[in-house]
């Protein structure tokens, strides 16, 4: 019998080590140079595919979800923004308040934590270390990533990432002022600007110019012409020394500001009327640049004229740290083009995904904490709605909308409920070659033919009862006359607990010699992580899903700290969403009550008749969810 409780192997990326550039160095740097593969577990979609695609978001570590990615995304993205921690020593919250009430006061409201920016500085730069090498290998040749950060960390950011993707590859330093005032300290001059470090993984990068408006000053030099079209006078060069460089036109100095007119080329000018002949014949040629012709000033690096979100922006959404719109929307558009792949892998409150589909790109997004998921989703599904009433036909000037979007768990799984599913996620996340049609085991790995235990409970002797009845007695015999010293069967028992003892009985029961090893998921692969639910008291009468009762242990633990009085369950409710035909694996829901801020869910729906097994799930107002299905056949 095996007893070797070692980690079952499973599938290695395996990365070329960075060497050749300068280095940052900290105390406990570790190689990173290999990750394993987490599967993903689906579990909701909103919308339908275009052209085969469908967008993702991902609720986990992004280190396991980008080593999730690497399987079928490894070079193919194009665009890469992140706004990751950066390191400054404080605990971003976000105001909670019940739902239906009018907060006045703090009675009713409480601040929850959405993720702590506190490191220690190895920490820190080791966990910014990992996460760009696997962002380098998501990245296509052609491709671009773009780093937000602040004074606290950028130098060493910047070290980093030359390291990783080589100084030759940087492309800009660009500052954007994110404030017009600070709380001035009378010991520093105040920040008003953010970093942003735009790196590509090659010379050959995507790259569109960008251009802002001009400004008053310059326009105030507008002048009209006889069809009072706008137009700038371009002003007059100066010949300077070697006057036969330029060019003699009906006797006047042609202007050559950065122009290489030919003879013929002033012609054509002259013909549409865009030339303006000076009265003095020592003068030089003006040429009308038409404002309708022209795109905008060239984008620099210092970016002025995008503000904060304000607090009564209308794109606001209460997440800390939230960046505006029309910065990603630069950044997008300047570093890919319509159709690319996005990711944002500290997706936060989900601007990069929403930018990306009103712009027309396909997107991948992930967040470790369930409240960006949860503002995400919300965010992404009124966008997707606000985009097919505006553009029925999923386009925009020509552009394919990409609008549907599915939200999966990578570790986290939710597998209690769904053995079916549960054995899914098992067999990829250990690497297990399935077996079809196959009464007595699951797959096989290494040698040994698998058998997955219940996922619910712990494995007991009488779970072995269906391995010991099917078992193949007469090829048992048969193994044993040709290897007698040799066991007949290698077994591996992948289960979630199990009795001490479960390998002897099993082996005690058959009568033959096995090679028994038992996997406790649990125990010996406790990098994946399980989780239970809330509970609810739902029923189905008159044709009418009724939720009488909701009980989110979390938050109603949090408000008995309080000593707040509940009144309703649904002021604790954020949003409900149902599905009224549940195929047991994905939810796609047709009714999604999420409402408005001082509102509160329905509770009380009207059940279709075509319904079948209906899936409810039921988020509260930390972002946790409860999901329940009911069978209505």
């Amino acid at each position: 019998m095996n007893t070797n409780n070692q980690e079952t192997s499973i599938e290695q990326y395996e990365f070329e080590p960075i060497k050749g550039y300068p280095m940052l160095n900290w105390k406990g740097k570790r190689p990173f140079r290999s990750t394993q593969f987490y599967p993903a577990q689906i579990k909701e979609t909103y919308g339908d595919s275009i052209n085969g695609w469908i967008n993702k978001i991902f609720w986990g570590d992004n280190l396991q979800v980008m080593s999730h990615l690497l399987k079928e995304y490894r070079g193919k993205i194009k665009l890469i923004y992140i706004d990751p921690p950066f390191d400054s020593k404080a605990d971003y919250k976000k105001k909670i308040s019940l739902r239906g009430k009018n907060v006045l006061n703090d009675h009713n409201s409480f601040e929850e934590k959405q993720y702590t920016d506190i490191w220690s500085n190895d920490d820190y730069l080791q966990f910014m270390y990992e996460r760009l090498i696997l962002i380098k290998e998501l990245l296509s040749e052609d491709g671009n990533i773009f780093v937000h950060c602040d004074e606290e960390k950028n130098y060493q950011l910047r070290c980093i990432l030359d390291e990783i993707f080589s100084p030759s590859n940087f492309r800009n330093e660009i500052i954007w002022k994110r404030s017009t005032s600070t709380g001035l300290s009378t010991k520093k001059c105040g920040a008003l600007h953010d970093t942003i470090y735009w790196y590509s993984k090659s010379q050959n990068y995507t790259f569109n110019m960008q251009y802002h408006e001009y400004d008053e000053k310059y326009l105030k030099r507008a002048r009209k012409d006889e069809n009072d079209r706008l137009y700038i006078p371009i002003p007059t060069g100066n010949p300077g020394p070697r006057p036969n460089l330029y060019y003699n036109y009906k006797g006047y100095w042609p202007h050559q500001n950065g122009y290489k007119w030919t003879y013929e080329k002033m012609e054509e000018f002259d013909k549409e009327g865009r030339l303006i002949f000076p009265d003095d014949k020592k003068g030089r040629i003006q040429y009308k640049q038409y404002l309708d012709e022209m795109q905008g000033v060239k984008l620099q690096d210092i970016w002025l004229d995008i503000p904060a979100v304000n607090p009564v922006a209308q794109e606001r959404n209460g997440y800390p740290t939230q960046k505006p719109e029309a910065l990603l929307e630069r950044i997008i558009k300047m570093g890919s083009n319509a159709g690319d792949l996005i990711f944002d892998c500290f997706m936060g409150s989900g601007t990069t995904q929403a930018v990306a589909m009103k712009t027309g790109r396909r997107f991948l997004g992930t967040d470790i904490n369930l409240g960006a998921i949860q503002t995400t989703t919300k965010r992404l599904i009124k966008a997707s709605n606000d985009l097919e009433i505006e553009n029925p036909d999923q386009e925009i000037e020509a552009v394919t909308l990409y609008t549907g979007f599915s939200i999966s768990n990578v570790n986290n799984y939710d597998v209690f409920r769904n053995p079916v599913q549960a054995k899914e996620i098992l067999i990829e996340a250990l690497e297990i070659q399935p077996i079809l049609n196959n009464a007595v085991y699951d797959g096989e790995k290494d040698g040994k033919m698998v058998k997955i235990m219940p996922v619910n409970r712990i494995a007991t002797r009488a779970d072995l009862n269906e391995l010991i009845t099917n078992f193949d007695y007469k090829l048992f015999e048969k193994r044993q006359q040709e290897h007698p010293n040799q066991p007949v069967e290698k077994l591996l028992l992948i289960c979630m607990g199990h009795e001490s003892d479960l390998a002897a009985a099993l082996e005690q029961e058959v009568g033959y010699k096995l090679d028994v090893e038992v996997v406790d998921i649990l125990r010996d692969k406790s990098n994946l992580e399980f989780r239970r639910d809330s509970e609810a008291e739902i029923l189905v009468e008159d044709n009418k899903l009724i939720i009488n009762n909701f009980y989110p242990m979390n938050l109603l633990q949090k408000l008995s700290i309080m000593k707040e009085n509940v009144e309703d369950w649904k002021e604790l409710v954020e949003s409900i969403i149902i599905d009224w035909n549940y195929d047991g694996a994905v939810l796609e829901p047709t009714v999604v009550d999420i409402p408005d801020k001082n509102e509160v869910v329905t509770g009380i729906y009207n059940i279709p008749e075509s319904s079948g097994t209906i899936r409810i799930k039921i988020t509260d107002l930390l972002s946790e969810s409860l999901e329940v299905s009911i069978d209505n056949g």
